[in-house]
């Protein structure tokens, strides 16, 4: 009877566990196509006038910038101070990049018609 009293009737003293709470995980962008650096170089091939050789080297710094990007995402996932952060430090080096291939009015071009080359090459990429 004692132990009754001190510890509780087993019946009566049901263990009641927390109800499992839902935890909200931030989304990872999708990784960047490699075929988005390709696209885009062909919408910059028109819209600029490039030559073979600005060609070639404008997709090497579009497919480098691509893989940077991934990895970026990869690597710092949800913390997006850090992603936003790395991912201006891959803008600015492709800019930098991209001066150097282009003429100063290729690269005026390209600042100026930079948007709509991009809408192209996403207008391009769901039509295929």
């Amino acid at each position: 009877m004692f132990g009754t009293l001190m510890f509780g009737c087993a019946r009566r003293n049901k263990v009641i566990i927390p109800e499992a709470k839902a935890v909200t995980v931030a989304p990872t962008a999708p990784p960047v196509p490699k075929a988005a650096a390709r696209d885009l170089t062909d919408v910059m091939t028109d819209e600029l006038a490039l030559n073979p050789e600005q060609q070639t080297r404008v997709r090497t710094i579009l497919r480098s910038t691509v893989e940077q990007v991934n990895g970026a995402r990869q690597r710092f996932g949800t913390d997006k101070t850090a992603l936003t952060a790395e991912l201006r430090r891959i803008n600015t080096s492709a800019e930098s990049d991209l001066r150097t291939v282009l003429t100063a009015t290729q690269y005026k071009q390209y600042q100026t018609k930079k948007r709509a080359m991009q809408a192209q090459m996403q207008a391009k990429r769901a039509a295929n």
